[in-house]
């Protein structure tokens, strides 16, 4: 019996080519690209654009049809269906998922930086915030696998917990200003219009501070030293009130200082009624006038006082205006040092222009050059034989030693200093000069404008070099004897 002899290539047994085109048709040879090994690629480009995809995908199909087929086990069938779906399913490659460690770090930011230590309840409010912090970099840790920044926030996370022992377990801070909206709390209504508003950066806050004979640094970080005898307004806006009281500090010089404070924070809502705070030389009471020590309902108050150090120093914690304001005595003088909101602080009426911090101390009243340099004020060639100091029992040297002990930096604080102690000899208003620097470094929010040289230069007062320091400080006390 004779056997048909099958005609080669035209069937492939029980599994039928998958060719379209004839099977008499020579197979090409595969692109080079198409047949590298698929590590060798790896290394050169993080993920294949979505078109690179796209056309790798159409040519390795374009490929199959033509070359014939072996039956596909099931598995790698599968495997092909499955990828195929997930192609589709992805759109146009769908990309990773983003290291959100930044929102986070944001988030973090804008639920501490109206904590102070000083107030009760700080340490609660802290660790809630970063058991907060802490879940959202949980959330996001797969997506920033390898991101430095991202591991570090987790090691601080780890070493402020220790530090500030806080439980794993507990309630968190809620990121959402909406749903955490405490009308008495200036931070948490404000977070909650910027982020109706679409942003999410903090309330930026402003510094101002008082101290010496006096010096003066306003809200615009602009320092002077001034006369302003009698009652002068510092703060005059919708929310509080500042007023200081000079007076003069040696008989026939124009320097005064500051022998009287009035603070008063305003009604506010539901929030507080109308406080007022009253500081006087050797009365520095760590209550209002009214006896309390606190007002508005609730825990914590929306506005408290602290005494730091009995009849020396008291600090008020308004939370309702996102406000800090520091009082101290020292020797028979007074110094205030103030933090507010920049909405709040610029929110008065015309008729409340005159105020000292806002625009600073009337040219009439300024006794330095008005710039703050009080060892800038140079006298036509002033001959060496008229340094002679101003009060006994200093002179420049003297002085500048006491003051450096005090300050090393010298800035426009330790220019003050000086300044102070050869026109006065208290020795009282070194304390009052670093003490001023103090409240900057807790109080100012931007800690690049601490430090304030004369004419920019970093320690060198403008005149370029020592001998400036020697005229200009004596020069400035003529003017102010004068």
């Amino acid at each position: 019996m004779m056997r048909k002899k099958r005609k080669r290539g035209a069937s492939h047994g029980p599994c039928r080519s998958y060719s379209h085109e004839p099977d008499t048709a020579p197979a090409p040879p595969p692109s080079p690209e198409l047949t590298r090994p698929a590590w060798t690629g790896m290394g050169l480009r993080a993920a294949p654009s979505c078109a690179a995809a796209a056309a790798s995908a159409a040519a390795a199909g374009a490929e199959q049809r033509r070359r014939p087929q072996l039956c596909p086990p099931p598995l790698a069938l599968l495997l092909l269906l499955l990828l195929s779906l997930g192609l589709l399913h992805a759109g146009d490659c769908q990309q990773p998922a983003q290291c959100r460690i930044q929102k986070c770090t944001t988030d973090f930011v804008s639920l501490t930086s109206h904590l102070n230590s000083a107030v009760d309840g700080f340490d609660s409010e802290f660790c809630k915030a970063l058991r907060a912090y802490a879940g959202c970099t949980q959330r996001t840790s797969k997506a920033c696998r390898g991101n430095l920044v991202y591991h570090s926030a987790v090691l601080g996370i780890s070493d402020l917990m220790s530090q500030r022992n806080c439980s794993k377990d507990g309630p968190t801070s809620s990121t959402n200003p909406e749903v955490t909206h405490d009308p008495c709390n200036y931070h948490s209504h404000a977070g909650a219009r910027e982020h109706r508003g679409g942003d999410l950066n903090p309330p930026s806050y402003l510094f101002c501070g008082l101290f010496g004979d006096p010096h003066l640094r306003t809200f615009k970080d602009h320092f002077q030293t001034c006369k302003v005898e009698g009652a002068w307004p510092l703060i005059d806006n919708n929310y509080l009130s500042v007023q200081v009281t000079n007076v003069p500090v040696v008989p026939g010089s124009s320097a005064t200082a500051t022998n009287k404070i009035t603070i008063i924070f305003k009604a506010h809502r539901e929030c507080t009624e109308q406080k007022v705070y009253q500081a006087v030389t050797d009365d520095l009471p760590a209550a209002f006038v009214d006896g309390s020590t606190s007002g508005g309902a609730g825990d914590p108050r929306s506005l408290l006082i602290v005494e730091r150090e009995s009849g020396r120093s008291v600090e008020m914690h308004a939370r309702y205006i996102g406000t800090t304001v520091f009082v101290r005595q020292l020797g028979r003088y007074l110094t205030l040092a103030i933090r507010m909101p920049e909405a709040l602080a610029m929110s008065y009426e015309e008729s409340q222009d005159l105020q000292l911090c806002v625009n600073g101390c009337p040219l009439s009243e300024r006794i330095d050059d008005g710039q703050g340099q009080v060892s800038a004020i140079l006298g036509p060639s002033t001959p060496h034989t008229s340094l002679a100091p101003a009060w006994p029992g200093y002179t420049l040297e003297a002085a500048s030693a006491q003051c450096h002990e005090r300050m090393p930096v010298k800035d426009i604080y330790f220019q003050s200093c000086v300044f102070d102690l050869l026109t006065t000899g208290d020795a009282n208003f070194t304390a009052a000069a670093h003490s001023a620097l103090g409240d900057v470094e807790a109080l100012h929010p931007r800690r690049e404008r601490w430090h304030i040289f004369p004419s920019g230069s970093q320690g060198v007062p403008h005149g370029g070099g020592p001998g400036a320091v020697a005229l200009g400080l004596p020069c400035l006390i003529l003017v102010v004897f004068l």
